[in-house]
């Protein structure tokens, strides 16, 4: 027991990954007489563990050595958590439109501007089981979408995602939105093409990649990479800590992105601006200058690629009689042509390594299958895989399960948990949707697509098809059920989906969560969840980079307000269907599996190697276990280097085994496709996208947004947090309204002509509607670029196409249409927008209710600024 003070050490996993995939190990400090969070600090794997139990490992190069530490490095994101857990932003308890009447009117097109009437638990877990009988009865159980993908907190039993999808199976199925490989588009509509990589189209032959660079690399290539941002809510600082120790071995470090971001800022040896999504014809000049010269490797392409000679005469101009030259690229990206030489001839010279978190904008605009393409082959034209010259990740150290991707010394087991989980586990019904097409499949079914689009489905599954919602004797959707309220914010034309949230098909929305923010607005009826602060459970941690782990959760906190558990609420749902007997009798003991939470957590910790090392009780007692370093990981190839060697022997996933600059399963598959053709190139626009300056639409919106992971979020989530949001020069803009606003970098060129000063406030706008935001007049920025972060929380002013919104959610502005004709991914980045200054006082005038709602500086919006009749409750 401890004491008020110091309180009580337990441990809790404080990453997003999702899915039963967990990270950011901490020790959490109770004051259990209190009910109250103390304090949120690294977890030791010394605590209970020595140096030997851990076969602590180390990196040794050029005479310097490099630790990974006992403590976890966790982020500001981990630290500053129970801010989120106390937020005045928690769903206080269960709630209903007021003006949905399942008996009378619904009112759809009200939904996103109507307030909230407090009901009971019993009330809305009755009214949600009525619409899914009544919704069953009328027109089927495919008419019922599940929303159930991430980045919500990681939880095992208690999943804050799919739980719904998991009753839904005993009731007879659902339609599944399916999550696009959104964190890796380019990679998988494109890179997959030229050198297999399955499951995410990324370099998954990582091991000993960050020794073997250390050892024998000259330089790495941060291609539109930001390691002091994005994995701090997937790991923490490791990735951090690695880019000090490369500068203390000599490594340059090279930042090719429109902005100087928190990494370039910290560890650049040199930055090279880069108009937003311009990178594909950057590269291109990069190879022609390489061919033009002779200094690239053709007798690796000529043992190691096939289709190389397609791709030159394309580089050279033969296809299309425009050479792509440096100065050819130079209109386009910005970068002068003597910089793409230099850089050219540098690389040609040294041994170079590219490194990516994810990719982030770079990957997941407009046909942004074509830099990602583009980089797999100029890393073929050097030798792709000799010592010093890879492709590797900062983030996602053991994704899928797979020892391959791990860069670091890996420990002896990736723990799995799976026996715990109760959310969503990847079984697909017949009746599916890509996520980026819920928009258009609720207002215009029937729509078509080809493959699965799930993250993680091998490339021929691009090929299958194609695919229609509805079905076959299927009727449209007509009720949502949500656990991830956050679609308008973090997917792309969010102000699409507004409108498909209000149209009059949809008669039911349910949303659980445990804040009021974003598609939250939509719903007419919301459920209250807890954070993991108030559950008991399980998690893992295998993507800190240092030492794996297994741990037990402690109950923090008693359940705050009303809230429940995502599977709780869920399983209140189950026993209000039970009334109606039939296909519901029993639900609930069904949806349970006759476990409970403890025997659960049991049987995920039974399924790990710890079960071999302590018995249950010990692992509650010590909390986590650590799995130590495997034993000989010296010896593990480095990389590609097998690949490198004998790529007979050790092939790649593709039709020739080899790297394939001409794909021939594109060239078959889909032979008139101009946007996504056989050999990677230049695309300036097609029937969904004009975003190139030098078009019409150009003129008109002459700007390119650039809009990033968010330095102090992680996507949606932590928009609320105090602490953050003190922070003036880097979180938030203070208006004149006192209203805090998402930041626009504007470079003090562009300021000048638009007459624009720190602490403006802008609109951001296309035909598509306008975000407001605050300026910080900055040369981190390149000119006619401006920068936003994606995932603030959508306030709107004024809802659906050509709306308008005060929180600055960008991504409601973004392409509808997806990466290509045949490539269903998301474009949020490097699209067209111009800026000006506007009066928000004016605005408050003119829109009086939507700038006179509830509001905390402190933390933003409040769940009570739209609930306008608080109740009794229970």
């Amino acid at each position: 027991m401890g004491n008020n003070v110091l309180g009580t050490p337990i441990v809790k996993g404080l990453g997003f990954n999702s899915f039963g995939i967990g990270t950011n190990a901490c020790s959490v400090d109770i004051d259990e007489e209190n009910d109250k969070i103390l304090r949120i600090r690294p977890l030791r794997f010394d605590e209970h563990y020595t140096p030997e139990d851990l076969n602590a490992w180390k990196l040794e190069a050029r005479g310097k050595t490099f630790e990974p530490g006992f403590k976890t490095l966790i982020s500001p994101l981990s630290l500053c958590y129970k801010k989120r857990v106390y937020s005045k932003n928690r769903i206080p308890y269960p709630m209903k439109r007021v003006d949905w009447d399942p008996e009378g009117e619904r009112n759809p097109q009200n939904r996103g501007t109507s307030g909230y009437v407090r009901i009971s638990w019993d009330e809305a877990c009755s009214l949600i089981a009525s619409e899914i009988k009544r919704v069953h009865e009328a027109y089927g159980p495919a008419s019922i979408l599940c929303e159930l993908d991430g980045h919500g907190e990681t939880k095992f039993v208690h999943a804050p995602h799919g739980c719904q999808s998991r009753m839904f199976d005993l009731i007879g199925s659902y339609t599944l939105q399916t999550r696009q490989p959104d964190s890796w588009e380019g990679w998988y509509w494109g890179a997959k093409h030229m050198w297999g990589m399955d499951p995410l189209g990324q370099n998954s032959q990582m091991n000993n990649v960050i020794r073997d660079v250390a050892q024998n690399g000259d330089a790495v290539l941060f291609w539109g990479c930001d390691v002091e941002t994005t994995p701090l809510g997937w790991g923490g600082y490791l990735a951090s800590r690695l880019c000090y120790w490369f500068t203390e071995l000599g490594i340059k470090q090279i930042h090719i992105s429109p902005d100087v971001n928190y990494t370039n800022a910290v560890h650049a040896d040199k930055w090279i601006p880069v108009k937003p999504n311009t990178d594909a014809a950057l590269q291109l000049a990069i190879a022609y200058t390489w061919i033009k010269e002779g200094t690239y490797d053709q007798a690796y392409l000529d043992t190691h690629a096939v289709g190389f000679e397609n791709f030159k005469y394309y580089v050279m101009g033969g296809e299309d009689g425009v050479p792509k030259t440096p100065k050819w690229a130079e209109a386009i990206c910005g970068v002068p042509s003597y910089t793409i030489k230099a850089f050219a001839r540098y690389w040609a010279k040294h041994a170079v390594s590219i490194a990516h978190c994810n990719g982030g904008s770079y990957i997941r605009s407009c046909y942004a299958h074509e830099p990602a393409r583009l980089e797999v082959a100029l890393l073929g034209m050097q030798g792709l895989g000799k010592p010093g010259a890879n492709q590797f990740k900062f983030i996602e150290w053991t994704l899928y399960g797979m020892d391959t991707v791990t860069p670091l010394p890996p420990s002896v087991e990736i723990p799995d948990c799976s026996p715990a989980y109760r959310g969503w586990y990847r079984s697909f019904p017949k009746s599916f949707i890509p996520k980026t097409m819920i928009p258009e499949a609720i207002m215009n079914p029937p729509v078509s697509w080809y493959g699965h689009i799930g993250a993680g489905f091998p490339r021929e599954d691009q090929f299958d098809g194609p695919y229609t919602f509805p079905l076959e004797g299927n009727e449209r959707l007509h009720m949502i059920w949500s656990d991830t309220p956050c679609w308008e914010t973090c997917w792309n034309g969010g102000n699409e989906m507004q409108e498909a949230l209000r149209h009059p098909s949809i008669e039911f929305i349910v949303v659980q969560h445990p804040w009021m923010e974003n598609d939250c607005f939509f719903a007419d009826v919301i459920l209250p969840t807890n954070t993991k602060f108030e559950t008991e459970d399980i998690g893992t941690d295998s993507d800190n980079g240092q030492w794996n782990l297994v741990y037990y959760e402690r109950q923090a906190i008693k359940p705050r307000l009303e809230s429940k558990s995502d599977m709780e609420a869920v399983g209140e749902v189950a026993r209000a269907l039970e009334k109606f007997g039939g296909i519901y009798e029993n639900l609930y003991e069904r949806y349970m599996g006759g476990k409970t939470c403890e025997e659960y957590i049991q049987a995920g910790f039974e399924n790990t190697g710890a079960a071999k090392k302590m018995d249950f009780e010990e692992f509650k007692e010590k909390q986590y276990y650590p799995f130590p370093t495997r034993e000989g990981w010296e010896e593990m190839p480095a990389g590609l280097i097998q690949f490198y060697e004998d790529p007979e022997g050790h092939p790649l996933q593709t039709p020739s085994g080899k790297l394939e600059y001409y794909s021939t399963t594109l060239a078959s598959q889909f032979p008139d496709d101009k946007e996504r053709g056989p050999i990677p190139h230049w695309v300036d626009e097609g029937a969904g996208h004009q975003e190139r300056q030098y078009l019409e639409r150009g003129r008109k919106y002459p700007f390119l947004l650039v809009s990033n992971h968010p330095r102090w979020r992680v996507h949606a989530n932590l928009d609320d947090v105090t602490w953050f949001r003190e922070m003036e020069e880097t979180c938030k803009v203070t208006g004149p309204d006192g209203y805090k606003y998402e930041p626009v970098w504007v470079h003090p060129s562009d300021a000048g002509l638009l007459g624009l000063e720190t602490g403006d406030i802008v609109k951001l706008h296309n035909e598509r509607g306008a975000v407001l935001g605050g300026v910080r007049v900055t040369e981190r920025i390149m000119p006619s670029v401006v920068y936003q972060d994606h995932g603030s929380r959508v306030d709107s002013v004024v809802l659906g196409r050509g709306g308008l919104d005060r929180g600055g959610a960008n991504n409601l502005i973004a392409p509808y249409a997806t990466t290509s004709t045949h490539a269903f991914g998301e474009v949020t980045s490097g699209f067209l927008v111009n800026i000006e200054k506007v009066d928000v006082l004016a605005l408050a005038e003119q829109y009086p209710e939507a700038f006179g709602r509830d509001y905390d500086p402190g933390c933003g919006l409040v769940a009570t600024a739209r609930v306008v009749d608080e109740g009794e409750g229970e």
